[in-house]
């Protein structure tokens, strides 16, 4: 590893002197930048959703400005398609009967996102917070002495400790985490009703689309406090007297109501088209022509907004134009491929350009490029992502480049490319990161995530080409152009190095006591009947139990995992160093693997 690096360092010293564009070498103008972002976030586009029409013209417009940039277009005729879910809503059959009565949808009752659909006539049985677990001191059991087989489960939301902010329950009280308890132990379906705690308005959970294509395997229903009080036979005021005295009380509520509920869920779930742009400037060096680099950019927005779209204005419906996020990055994109167009190829390595679809509904485009890659992956010496370049600022000018400790001498090649640009470039050596280069990554591909940084109309639909500059834009471009003619003529190639875990940070794990050590596949798109294992930590407890990579985990200790949420279930209920066993497909066989925490 010394040799290398000391060559490497030999070969960049060489190359250092010619780092700078000239003027015949600059990477487009700031008014080619502002034209594209305007067409990308136009309101004729309406926000470049996946799977819609603006996400298609989105599609067309950059696949011919790469063909007319002169780069050879890949797979469909330079679109890679994939299949996904774009939304799920409530269907016409819903229904809720009990006590001789009926109810109105989404006024009384609503199935969750992640609801079967599925009609069931069943006995009630109420079931406290729905939770069976040790949180410290506080041993918690709903469901002790009681059997909810074949039945309809009510539970409230919320947990038995809401002031702990470190609670054990924590991750064992979402609702898709009650689902599963209830789904494990027979039961027919699940009831969730909101205390006044959680929802003062007294409303049932909208059915807004949580980007997970799998359902819980039972019907969820969100039902109101009055329509909880009426199956229990008690005052409207019953739900939140239940909570009150089970939190201070330290014990579950036991509660019999002999009646019988019929409800049917009919949850439809769309599911669309999507694709990737991809195209590609052959290498002419003979040694280094199959060898590739993957220049990337997302182009799709949230569309209109509104519930589960991940806007920041969730009330608003409105263009989110998605101007820097990231129609700068597509931007920046095209006029790389026209610059390395004009040059009539480039002398190292092939260069392939790919605007990734469906960024923001789970890095999906990405995920599958590296499923279904056009060439073997392990050709792919290294990857560049561009995720909202456009918003330079002109006071304080930073840059920051994330994954600089995934190849080797990455620092000393940004020390010299960096050199004498207009602005600072901060850096941050983890490779995992909220955007498509984290597909690459968990693929053991060096990565460099550029971006300008985030800003208050992140997510919002003041994200306006207005607000790009584009002079700065045109700088950050050029400063791309520079690193990828060096990444280009490398010798010999980045060689990978793990830089932070190669597991999903954030919400699916923040709450769990024990970790696995690999990143899973939280879309659920290409998995059905387990959770995929997108990438494995080295040395973490999976790696040394033998697990690899493209397993699909099925079960834990024996029970059932059909999705991210099942298996962060049953994660959540697991201690440090517990000994567990985890059933796997691997290349359509069963393989049990003896897991020590």
């Amino acid at each position: 590893m010394r040799y290398f690096a000391s060559v490497y360092i030999t070969t960049l010293l060489l190359l250092s002197g010619g780092y700078r564009l000239s003027a015949q070498e600059t990477a487009g103008s700031s008014d080619r930048l502002q034209k594209h972002i305007e067409y990308l976030a136009s309101a004729q586009l309406a926000g470049r959703k996946a799977g819609t029409a603006g996400d298609s013209m989105a599609a067309a417009y950059i696949r011919d400005q790469f063909r007319e940039a002169g780069a050879a277009l890949m797979f469909n005729h330079g679109y890679q398609y994939f299949s996904l879910v774009a939304d799920v809503k409530a269907g016409e059959k819903n229904s809720f009967a009990a006590g001789g009565k009926t109810f109105t949808p989404e006024k009384d009752f609503q199935p969750f996102s992640f609801s079967a659909s599925a009609e069931v006539s069943a006995p009630l049985v109420f079931a406290g917070f729905g939770i069976s677990g040790i949180s410290g001191e506080l041993k918690w059991d709903d469901f002790s002495g009681i059997d909810v087989r074949d039945k309809w489960v009510m539970a409230l939301r919320g947990d038995p400790e809401p002031d702990n902010p470190s609670s054990a329950f924590i991750p064992l009280a979402t609702d898709r985490a009650k689902a599963l308890s209830a789904r494990d132990r027979g039961a027919a379906g699940l009831l969730l009703v909101s205390p006044s705690s959680i929802d003062r308005m007294d409303k049932t959970i909208d059915i807004a689309f949580d980007k997970s294509v799998s359902d819980a395997g039972i019907p969820v229903v969100s039902i109101t406090r009055n329509l909880a009080a009426f199956l229990l036979g008690l005052p409207g005021s019953a739900v939140d007297s239940l909570e009150k005295s089970m939190i201070t009380g330290r014990e579950s509520a036991r509660f019999n109501r002999d009646i019988e509920v019929t409800v049917v869920t009919d949850v439809i779930r769309k599911k669309v088209t999507s694709r990737n742009v991809v195209a590609m400037f052959p290498g002419n060096d003979p040694q280094l022509k199959d060898e590739f680099l993957v220049i990337g950019a997302h182009y799709d927005h949230l569309g209109m907004g509104g519930p589960g779209s991940g806007s920041r204005m969730i009330d608003t419906t409105a263009v989110h134009a998605g101007a820097d996020d990231n129609a700068s990055g597509v931007a920046s994109l095209i006029e790389l491929a026209c610059w390395f167009g004009q040059q009539g190829g480039n002398r190292g390595r092939s260069i392939v350009f790919v605007a990734f679809g469906a960024e923001e509904m789970g890095l999906l485009g990405s995920r599958h490029f590296v499923s279904d890659p056009p060439f073997n992956l392990k050709s792919v010496k290294a990857m560049i992502n561009m995720d909202m370049v456009g918003r330079l600022k002109t006071d304080e000018p930073v840059v920051t480049i994330a994954g600089t400790g995934t190849f080797t001498v990455a620092d000393s090649l940004l020390n010299i490319v960096a050199a004498g640009r207009p602005f600072e470039v901060k850096r941050s050596p983890d490779g995992y990161g909220p955007s498509d280069h984290a597909a690459f990554y968990g693929e053991g591909i060096p990565v460099l995530f550029i971006s300008t940084g985030a800003h208050g109309d992140y997510h919002t639909p003041f994200d306006l080409p207005d607000r790009i500059n584009a002079v700065g834009q045109q700088q950050v471009t050029e400063f791309v152009v520079s690193l990828i003619n060096k990444l280009s003529t490398l010798s010999p190639a980045p060689v990978f190095s793990e830089s932070g875990s190669r597991q999903q940070a954030g919400h699916y794990g923040r709450n769990l006591k024990v970790t696995l050590g690999i990143m899973p596949d939280v879309s659920g798109a290409e998995t059905s009947g387990g959770m995929k294992v997108e990438g494995v930590r080295k040395e973490g407890p999976a790696h040394r139990s033998g697990m690899l990579k493209g397993d699909i985990i099925i079960a834990i200790n024996g029970m059932a995992v059909a999705n991210v949420y099942d298996y962060m279930g049953r994660m959540g209920k697991l201690k440090p160093g517990e000994t567990v066993n985890i059933e796997v497909i691997r290349n359509g066989k069963h393989e049990i693997l003896i897991v020590q925490l």
